[in-house]
């Protein structure tokens, strides 16, 4: 195959900082040709600093980065060693050797904790089937995937067993999704109404999930292509994410049994607030699409990827996301735990803290304290403040 028909190779991001010095004020300084890749270089303005420096944190790499994360992904799909190279030269045009594709393996094993579980999934299915990808036309074009094999490896811990109803609904999404809801309904992620923060905590972390984003994200030039970079690499070669852009729905009578059945505060009165309106009554339908969607110690974790995630507080769109799922599933609230993350940070809480509130009886209730980093302490609000404790 010529290279004028194969994809475009060593893509990079835009640098964002000096990596020596971290200081923003830079400039490009031409570029670093080799075989397969041209390489941009940056400046430091910095009088103190002065180096020059590329986007990328990976070195002395041959093959472009990106070539290297589509061979690892191959592999983990279930292809040999000498099916992935050959794929690699099909849609690159390059040619690595088995033997270098095994030493990308071996260096980056750390990053790649599908490997525990690969010897037993090539066994469950052909490379082929392992993910199943559908494309649906929800107003705009979403791609759901869907790791069969994972699943089922996963649903086999003793932890997790009793999240089966999740696999169920996974595969049904390619066969019996309503996608005329998806035409009519309002967008959860459009949702401004506020959930109560009264006995409420989101902790903030160092997780996996950041390790990943930072990896992969080295080869992403435009914003828009980072979900859909992170969704391919999170669900081939992560060991618990089991699908991305997971449709989901909930109905305005699921929201009426949530609140009359199951005591969950979630609409005032009935209403909600959207996106450049007033509150208006709940709608028939609320829709929205779930980034990442794992299995682990027990818990489906709902996940969103937030570029800035430090200036981002999706509580209320991840809320959404858990309600409706767990509406779906017959799960309870009680097994989802929410998270937003991007390279350097992770946030997480539990969605039933959310909208289920403790009843305090007649007597002062005990006070409730958590701690910071740094070592101080607060206590958390009883009633609503409207501040979100981040620890």
């Amino acid at each position: 195959m010529s290279s004028k028909n194969s994809q475009q190779i060593g893509e990079s991001r835009i640098a964002e900082c000096c990596p020596y010095c971290q200081s923003k004020n830079f400039v490009k300084r031409g570029t670093r040709q080799n075989q397969y890749q041209s390489v941009q270089l940056y400046l430091c303005k910095n009088e103190e600093c002065g180096r020059t420096f590329t986007a990328q944190d990976v070195k002395g790499k041959h093959f472009p980065l990106n070539v290297v994360i589509e061979g690892m992904s191959y592999y983990n799909l279930g292809f040999t060693l000498e099916q992935t190279c050959s794929l690699l030269k099909q849609k690159f045009n390059v040619n690595p050797l088995p033997e270098t594709l095994s030493s990308w393996l071996n260096e980056y094993s750390g990053l790649c904790r599908y490997e525990r579980l690969r010897s037993y999934a090539v066994k469950m299915c052909k490379p082929k089937d392992t993910i199943e990808v559908v494309t649906m036309a929800h107003r705009q074009l979403y791609r759901f995937r869907y790791h069969h094999p994972k699943t089922v490896l996963m649903l086999t811990e003793f932890k997790n067993r009793n999240l089966r109803r999740l696999e169920e609904y996974l595969n049904a999404v390619s066969s019996e999704t309503p996608h005329q809801y998806f035409e009519d309904g309002e967008r959860m992620s459009e949702v401004r109404s506020k959930f109560s923060t009264a006995d409420m905590i989101v902790k903030s972390k160092s997780n996996y999930a950041n390790r990943l984003a930072k990896f992969v994200l080295q080869t992403v030039s435009e914003n828009k292509a980072r979900h859909e970079a992170l969704q391919r690499f999170f669900i081939a070669n992560d060991s618990c994410t089991v699908a991305t852009e997971v449709p989901v729905y909930i109905r305005r009578e699921d929201i009426t049994h949530m609140e009359n059945i199951l005591k969950f505060k979630i609409s005032d009165d009935q209403k909600i607030e959207l996106k450049g309106k007033k509150k208006i009554d709940i709608p028939r339908l609320l829709t929205g699409h779930i980034d990442l969607v794992q299995i682990r110690n027990g818990q489906i974790y709902i996940m969103d990827y937030k570029p800035n995630a430090t200036k981002e507080c999706p509580i209320e769109q991840l809320t959404w996301y858990a309600l409706a799922l767990s509406r779906l599933t017959g799960l309870r609230l009680f097994e989802f735990t929410c998270a937003w993350f991007d390279e350097k940070d992770y946030f997480q809480f539990f969605p039933l803290h959310v909208v289920k509130k403790i009843q305090t009886k007649a007597i002062k209730p005990r006070k409730r304290m958590v701690q910071f980093k740094d070592g101080t302490k607060v206590e958390v609000p009883r009633g609503n403040s409207g501040k979100v404790i981040i620890v």
